[in-house]
């Protein structure tokens, strides 16, 4: 597997396996307590408050002062208690995260992603799912539910730039995803179409002139499909490629029936094409399975590319190229974001837009 073409932009410049039943159990030994911030204070020889301005960034601090007590924290391996601060200041210690479809591997992995990232900063995450609903989006942005956040990661699928408005919350919000843009809150994206732009790319440099596009939306004008579309015919135009609309197939909801549907219909009405973008892999995957069921051969006849780099990609016969979004760093930096905005809740940075890096993950099903 190779990975070539990252490309970050961020506008804002900124289990432990059970045991086996045929062996004997572990032994297990009491846990030691937390450092506390007073074993801190001790070996610093300072006082707790001296260590708490210290955890804070309190400025007003003597550098000899500072550098003797963020050694003791590193030799001790002291740990700020984020749930146990939230609590005292009345907050949960908890955000929420409201996600499409769980359904899907990209938002599952999402999920998985933003539960880590959230992990180092000691909160947790209470993950609600709307269906792709539109009232079931407006309603967890209005729930009783967020009483019990102290903010929220929110990724709509059926709202669209027209309801930029309801973003106008009294809590913290960061936006996800590629419905709604230039809203009053953070918003951390994925490079839609650069990403896509890239894939195609990438089948023109493998000899690619037919390409097929499947999952695009009729009529869609913000939106992943859209802007991935978009992306699609860029690198089209780039390699002097004339666009045609029949390649362009319509796919629903982005899974893999629909994905196999679209393709099994463009064999049945002897469209030639020699390249399948799937703007999903949910959807690359289910082109790969009807091309499969046609005898018909990848990469050597038709290649196929998706857009996501789930981990089903690399388990796929041929494996799958894809193009990885920078699922850790959408993760990562939108938890970054939330949890800066519920500790100072008066930070008059903003709103904040983050594009993450992408790359081309070339594959058996590209000849990579």
């Amino acid at each position: 597997m190779t990975s070539d073409d990252a490309q970050p932009r961020d506008d804002a410049g900124a289990g432990v396996p059970a045991s086996l039943p045929d062996r004997p159990a572990p032994l297990r030994r009491k846990p030691r307590a937390a450092v506390t911030m007073h074993e801190v204070a001790a070996r610093a020889r300072v006082s707790i408050k001296t260590v708490s301005n210290v955890v804070n960034g309190y400025p007003h601090i003597r550098p000899a002062t500072k550098e003797r007590v963020e050694k003791a924290i590193a030799e001790l391996g002291y740990k700020v208690n984020m749930s146990a601060r939230s609590l005292r200041k009345g907050r949960a210690g908890v955000i929420g995260l409201a996600l499409p479809e769980l359904a899907l591997p990209y938002f599952a992995e999402l999920a998985d992603a933003v539960m880590v990232a959230a992990e180092k900063h000691g909160v947790s995450v209470l993950i609600e799912h709307t269906a792709a609903q539109r009232e079931r989006e407006f309603e967890v942005l209005r729930s009783p539910r967020r009483s019990l956040t102290d903010g929220l990661l929110f990724s709509p699928l059926e709202m669209g730039q027209d309801d930029v408005g309801a973003l106008n919350v009294d809590y913290p919000l960061v936006l996800l995803g590629e419905r709604i843009f230039g809203g009053p809150v953070d918003h951390v994206t994925m490079a839609n179409v650069d990403g896509a732009r890239a894939a195609t790319a990438h089948l023109i440099e493998r000899g690619a002139r037919r390409i097929a596009v499947v999952g695009g939306h009729e009529g869609e004008v913000v939106g992943s499909a859209a802007l991935r579309t978009t992306g699609y015919r860029r690198a089209l135009d780039d390699a002097g490629i004339a666009f045609d609309p029949v390649l362009v197939r319509e796919a629903g909801l982005w899974h893999r029936s629909t994905g196999a549907e679209a393709v099994r219909r463009m064999i049945d009405e002897g469209v030639e094409f020699d390249a399948v973008f799937g703007l999903n892999d949910a959807l690359a995957l289910g082109a790969l399975h009807e091309l499969h069921q046609r005898h018909i051969d990848v990469p050597g006849r038709v290649k196929v590319i998706g857009f996501d780099d789930i981990e089903d990609a690399a388990y796929a016969t041929p494996t799958l190229s894809t193009i990885s979004p920078g699922k850790a760093q959408i993760a990562q930096t939108a938890v970054d974001f939330i949890v800066e905005r519920i500790m100072e809740p008066d930070l008059l940075i903003g709103p904040r837009y983050v594009e993450a890096a992408y790359a081309v993950v070339a594959r058996e099903s590209t000849g990579g």
